[in-house]
């Protein structure tokens, strides 16, 4: 018997978006309920859905808590025992659930899935956020099969496999309700950015699964909420990926890895001065700080254990660059 899934959107004054995709995830996702989670819109979301899609179901938080907290405060109302956390900005295509809820009830120690992620305004190429399954490499840079950093991949065919990755994209994560609630969902202080890729490190930890399914397809439009040159961006994947690896790398690595990240984001932080502004170098310096200050608590969440076989490639950066 298959498990019971909620397809839960998070929404922020996206009314435009929900204008544009909601209906598509209607069309093809019979198999699930369908909730919208507005994070105290001020725009007329709510009543657009009230008025246009009356069988949705609506979920009110009484605050804009970001991705991160949204998501945890709303998902404690939905009892199915699969989330699939789906980006108000994601179109979905025919037959994108089964392939997945497949892989759930095939293996039990599989806690959370992402389908293959594309691009929205060039379909034919993969997308930033997801792409072909995520992946890490041992400086803690985040990058995926079809994209690394900003270069990205043509689909063509080269990642229509089922296989276990490292972490799972937030803008279409399928996840199981227990493994969610067993790591205390998202870590509320990340806001938004990278709260998924700690969230699968924790699960990892934990001995649980990841995995990737080529089977399903969603296209994804990104930077929905932040633009990808908003110095905000900037600032929040920085200060969270350092504090993610303070939470989740063996301490043996722990000692060499943070002190080296410190010292490259610098370098980029002069980098993206000179590219985009002296506003994304500020950004960078207070990551730095909003790091620091974030560290006492961070480091009391460490895990009791941590897998030492956390990443996929060495040195990446400076494959990529150098």
């Amino acid at each position: 018997m298959m498990p019971t899934l909620a397809i839960a959107i998070l929404n922020w004054n996206g009314k435009h978006w929900l204008e544009k995709f909601l209906p598509n995830v209607i069309l093809y996702s019979q198999e699930a309920s369908i909730y919208v989670i507005d994070n105290a819109s001020t725009d007329d979301s709510v009543k657009f859905l009230e008025q246009n899609f009356p069988t949705i179901k609506i979920i009110k938080n009484k605050k804009n808590t970001g991705f991160a907290g949204g998501y945890n405060e709303g998902l404690k109302q939905i009892s199915e025992e699969i989330y699939c956390l789906l980006n108000s900005d994601v179109e979905v295509t025919e037959n994108w659930i089964f392939p997945i809820l497949e892989i759930f009830q095939k293996n039990e120690e599989i806690a959370a899935v992402q389908p293959k992620i594309r691009s929205f305004e060039k379909d034919k190429y993969f997308e930033f956020a997801g792409a072909g399954g995520g992946l890490i490499d041992n400086l803690g840079y985040p990058y995926c099969r079809g994209r690394i950093f900003e270069k990205l991949e043509k689909d063509n065919g080269q990642y229509n496999d089922e296989t276990e990755i490292f972490w799972a994209s937030g803008c279409a994560l399928f996840i199981r309700k227990k493994d969610y609630w067993a790591m205390n969902g998202f870590d509320e202080r990340f806001f938004a950015h990278q709260e998924e890729i700690d969230l699968c490190w924790r699960l990892k930890n934990a001995g649980r699964k990841i995995y990737y399914c080529g089977k399903s397809t969603v296209f994804h439009v990104g930077g929905g909420t932040l633009n990808k040159q908003s110095p905000k961006k900037t600032y929040l994947n920085i200060r969270n990926n350092l504090s993610m690896l303070l939470k989740n790398l063996p301490l043996s690595t722990l000692i060499w890895v943070i002190p080296s990240r410190l010292i490259l984001d610098g370098i980029a932080g002069i980098y993206f001065g000179l590219k985009d502004g002296f506003p994304h170098l500020w950004a960078v310096v207070k990551a730095h700080f909003g790091f620091y200050a974030q560290a006492p608590k961070t480091w009391k969440l460490r895990s009791k254990t941590q897998s030492k076989n956390y990443y996929q490639t060495k040195w990446l950066i400076f494959k990529h660059f150098i």
